[in-house]
This record gives structure tokens, C-alpha cells and sequence, in this order.
């Protein structure tokens, strides 16, 4: 007979330390299913090592990945923390890509500080006003939100395509599905003569204000004893209701700040497919970071350098992008056995003859 106990007490550094040890692991695993396209491993680990930090112009292209994912990361953890699963980040991050488009092309100024700024708002609020439609379903009607945030991820995509291939469609774009070009008001400033832009300093600061307001106010208390005990935190006078809706809200717009930043600071247009799974892959940082600060940064640093390599597969090697999907699921399914491991103790008994 197999007996599952759960212990007691984790002590969150061994957790932590055995999250990124479990990682790896997921990495190597990864790496032993490209020998069935009879890559050589060590030449393709060299050849990401090159893509992803070899260069000035490689470090600031992973940095680069790297914003979307600490935005969407954080949208993502800020649900979470109250133990509601916002699925649906990448439908978020088109509505704000949206959002920053319809400003950049039909507000009128000669100020970068304000264009960007309306873009900034504009992508915000409509991300927000997007997911809060699930948390309003789930305070009414009590529908669950995985359900509706995943669907809606689907609706967003589908009406920024319809948008590209239809009302947005550039006349001068040769017939290719995007939007016209912004304006140079419209666009981030670059660093270090690379593609990186200013949507990393964006990226630390809503680290910081994430730190500061979830993981060290008491609204952030709050919102981690609903997630823990609702019964309580009802009997201890909190607004249950009122914090899904606001959680929701501020998760939604914080994921469609990532259209914004790349939109603003990438391609400078509204084209179909402007997320390779950034939102998508926010629900695994967030859940291997433990919705912690450091572990949001650093996970998607890491998630980042997979992204390089699914485009170093498809370039170097020729195989499809979506061989980033798969490296990311074996990871996601090391990491979950090696926590469930870490936090239960399973004994064998043989059962008695009564």
C-alpha cells in the first residue's frame, strides 16, 4: 500500500534551491529529445550559449525576451497570489498591444512623453477593463476564471488578426498583415546601440512596486490570506468581492503593459502574431517562482534564453519554433514532480491480512 503524507514545514530556500536544480534537470531532458533529429548536443549548447550571450547584440536580445515575461510574470503572480488563476495574459498582452496602436496612430502630438504616456495609460486600462470581465463572472456568477481567461485569450488574438488582415491593414504594406508604421514619437528609446529599449526599466519598476505592494503592504497581506483561507479573511472583515476585481483588474493591465513594450519598443506597428507565448509562458514563471520577486526576474531571464533557443533550432537546424513549447512543458512537468516530492513523504506497507 503507498501512503502520501504531506510534511509540515518547507524550508523555502531548500524549495527554491531545488526548483532551479529541478530546472536544469528539465533542461538536460530537453536537450536529449533533439537526438532524435540527430543534433549533436554539445554544438547545439555552444550554439545557444553564442545566440544568447556571445555578443553585446546577443545579451541585449535576451534581455530583450527577457521584458515581456517579467511584465507578464508579474500580472501573472499578482493572481496567483490570491489563488486566482489568471490564464489568460496573452490575450491580455494583444489587447494592450491594441490599445498602444490605436493611440500611436490616432492621437495627434509632437511629444514623445506624452504619446508614450497616453499609450502607456491607454494599454493599461484596457487590459484591465479586459480581465476584470472574468473576475465580474466569477463575483456574480461564481464562473470559474481559468475557463473564461483562457477563452478570452482566443477572442483577443483572433480580433487583433481580423484588425491586421482588415481595418488596420496598411495600404502601403504590400499586402502583409500589420498596421502602418508608428511615428517616431510613438516609439521606446533604444539602448547601447542594440534593439533593447527603455521597457526594461519599465520591467524593474513594476518589480519593485510588485515587492513592495504584495509581498510588504498590508493589502498585499490581504490579498494572500484570501488566496489562503477566504473564511477567515471574510470573518476578518475583507472585502473578498471587491479584491478579486481589483487583482483581476490590476493583472490584466499590468500583462497588457508587455503589448505595449512591444508594440512601442520591438516592431513599432500592430502585426499579427506579436507574442510568440509570452503570456503563456508567464504561467510557468510564475508558478516556478513561487510568485516571488526574485524568482519572477530570474525565471524569465532563464525562460528567455529557451526562447533563443527555439530560435536558434529553427535557424541553425531547421526545426519548428514550437519545439519551445515542448522544452518549456518538460520543464514545467520536472519541476512540479520534484516539488510534490520535496513536499510530501511517501512510505510502501505492506498490507495486513485482516
Amino acid at each position: 500500500m503507498i501512503r502520501i503524507e504531506k510534511k509540515s514545514i518547507i524550508n523555502p530556500l531548500t524549495l527554491n534551491f531545488f526548483k532551479i536544480i529541478s530546472f536544469f534537470i528539465g533542461v538536460f531532458i530537453s536537450t536529449l529529445v533533439l537526438k532524435v533529429f540527430s543534433i549533436n548536443i554539445t554544438d547545439f549548447l555552444k550554439d545557444i550559449f553564442v545566440d544568447a550571450f556571445g555578443s553585446k547584440y546577443a545579451i541585449s536580445e535576451t534581455f530583450l525576451k527577457t521584458i515581456p515575461l517579467i511584465i507578464c510574470g508579474i500580472g501573472v503572480s499578482l493572481a496567483f497570489k490570491m489563488k486566482l488563476w489568471n490564464i489568460g495574459a496573452e490575450g491580455q498582452l494583444y489587447i494592450g498591444a491594441l490599445g498602444s496602436t490605436l493611440v500611436a496612430l490616432y492621437f495627434k502630438t509632437d511629444s514623445s512623453f506624452f504619446m508614450l504616456s497616453i499609450m502607456f495609460l491607454v494599454a493599461f486600462i484596457l487590459g484591465g477593463l479586459w480581465s476584470s470581465f472574468a473576475g465580474l463572472l466569477k463575483t456574480k456568477l461564481n464562473i470559474n476564471e481559468i475557463i473564461v481567461t483562457l477563452l478570452m485569450n482566443y477572442i483577443a488574438i483572433l480580433f487583433i488578426n481580423y484588425l491586421v488582415y482588415g481595418p488596420l491593414k496598411d495600404p502601403d504594406g504590400f499586402n502583409f498583415p500589420y498596421s502602418k508604421k508608428f511615428p517616431p514619437q510613438a516609439a521606446l528609446s533604444t539602448l547601447f546601440d542594440t534593439r533593447l529599449h527603455t521597457g526594461i526599466i519599465l520591467a524593474i519598476i513594476l518589480l519593485i512596486v510588485y515587492y513592495i505592494l504584495v509581498e510588504r503592504s498590508i493589502w498585499g497581506y490581504e490579498i494572500r490570506v484570501i488566496g489562503s483561507n477566504p473564511k477567515a479573511a471574510k470573518y476578518a472583515g475583507i472585502n473578498i468581492n471587491r479584491n478579486v476585481m481589483l487583482v483581476m483588474f490590476l493583472s490584466g493591465g499590468i500583462s497588457a503593459l508587455a503589448g505595449f513594450t512591444e508594440t512601442a519598443g520591438v516592431i513599432n506597428r500592430l502585426q499579427h502574431s506579436i507574442s510568440p507565448g509570452y503570456g503563456y509562458t508567464a504561467i510557468i514563471i510564475a508558478w516556478m517562482s513561487g510568485q516571488k520577486t526574485f524568482g519572477i526576474f530570474l525565471y524569465s531571464f532563464f525562460m528567455a534564453v529557451i526562447f533563443i533557443a527555439g530560435d536558434t533550432l529553427q535557424l541553425n537546424y531547421q526545426l519548428p519554433i514550437s519545439m519551445v513549447n515542448t522544452f518549456q512543458g518538460i520543464i514545467l512537468f520536472v519541476i512540479l514532480i520534484s516539488e510534490f516530492l520535496l513536499n510530501h513523504k511517501i512510505s510502501f506497507k505492506r498490507r495486513k491480512d485482516d
